[in-house]
């Protein structure tokens, strides 16, 4: 079958397991608007927000839709911190730069780091997500798998939009729910938002002053160190123990110095404390030492090439400053499905992995370094290939 015609094909069948009982719906959204009148939201704002509201299966598709490959590290971020985002980046930078300085200035959050989140997010506002909230909400309400999240996020369009922010018809985002320049999630939005240019609304999706000032109002709350960096790329020396290289295992910089830790170009470790090593390709990879701003950023997104990525943007748009290592690592992503045999393999001989989901989690890493250990392998914990292919040898 042709890949287009193949994927139609597919997809259609996706959509038609997803297909709406409306009466169920119906009993659904008259639970949900007792819900949201007892939560004093107005009967204007229920109604308008339930006469745009669609189920949509196409939403559902997406939810649970699984990648074929779990991208490696250096292709993640190669195709994320690009020349084109790096120089588009730049020109933003110089653009808005009075006003990124006086947002800086306030909240202590660098220029170039609120920047970097929102050329990742949305590259740089060209693509905020066009989805009707009202509907790709309801429909992960509805739908049941994450229903109290989508649920409290429905909830949270409904106060925004009571509170003037914005128009049922204008809370438009992500099949997800996230909105705006920066892509903040609804109740992120009620509790971070801020109304920095003071026309009386807290506008993430038009408003730059906003939106700035409102990714700055939340990572500041989330713990920001004013004048730390993020991370680095540092140089590991031949007999460093890689299970050390954990993201909960915390030292002093001047510490992992003692263990012959150094910067790429041999300048002193900056004086921070709470820094962890990241191998995020294996101990063939690149290194990272990471400092608080950095778990500031994993506040945001929980991925840790996400986080790495961000702060590496960052960096690019001061100087060019490219990731030095890992010429030798393996470059070829497991699927999805190897993965998943991956970790039941794990789990077969005994090292505990959880449920199988097809995704490297910390439990996975943990018993990847445990099996790693019993076959004096170097306990990077990352699943490669190569383990991949020594696993399934093993008995």
């Amino acid at each position: 079958m042709h890949k287009i015609a193949s994927f139609i094909f597919y997809s259609l069948l996706s959509l038609n397991a997803f297909a709406l009982d409306k009466a169920t719906l119906a009993l659904w959204q008259k639970d949900f608007k007792q819900e949201a009148k007892a939560a004093h939201i107005s009967p204007k704002t229920i109604k308008s927000t339930f006469k745009s509201a669609q189920y949509l299966p196409q939403v559902i598709v997406l939810d649970r839709a699984q990648p074929e490959f779990i991208s490696p590290f250096l292709s993640y971020v190669d195709n994320r911190v690009n020349t084109n985002q790096i120089a588009l980046g730049r020109a933003m930078l110089q653009q808005h730069e009075a006003l990124l300085n006086q947002v800086e200035t306030q909240y202590g959050v660098p220029k170039e780091i609120l920047v970097a989140f929102w050329g990742l997010e949305t590259h740089y506002g060209a693509n905020k997500g066009n989805f009707g909230l009202p509907s790709s909400l309801m429909t992960l309400a509805y739908e049941g798998r994450r229903a109290a999240f989508f649920r409290s996020q429905l909830l949270d369009t409904m106060r925004i939009v009571d509170a003037g922010h914005n128009t049922v018809a204008g809370m438009r985002g992500s099949w997800a729910g996230a909105m705006g320049q920066m892509q903040f999630m609804p109740s992120t939005l009620l509790k971070h938002g801020v109304d920095a240019d003071g026309d009386g609304r807290i506008n993430i999706w038009t408003s730059l002053p906003d939106s700035f000032a409102s990714a700055a109002n939340y990572l500041n709350h989330s713990g920001w160190k004013k004048g730390e960096i993020a991370m680095l790329e540092v140089k590991l020396p031949a007999n460093f123990n890689y299970n050390l290289a954990q993201l909960q295992n915390r030292k002093s910089a001047s510490n992992w110095e003692r263990l012959g830790v150094t910067t790429m170009d041999e300048t002193p470790l900056p004086a921070h404390d709470n820094a962890a090593i990241l191998l995020p390709q294996g101990w063939q990879g690149p290194a990272f030492m990471v400092f608080s701003n950095f778990d500031v950023i994993l506040d945001w997104n929980r991925s840790v090439n996400y986080a790495l990525s961000v702060a590496h943007l960052a960096n690019q748009y001061v100087a060019d400053k490219p990731i030095i290592a890992g010429a030798d690592a393996e470059n070829q992503a497991l699927t999805f499905n190897q993965m998943w045999a991956l970790q039941g393999k794990l789990n077969e001989l005994g090292f505990d992995c959880g449920a199988p989901d097809g995704f490297p989690g910390l439990q996975t890493q943990t018993a990847i370094r445990q099996y790693q250990a019993g076959q004096n392998l170097p306990q990077d914990g990352y699943a490669s290939p190569s383990l991949y292919q020594y696993l399934l040898q093993a008995n």
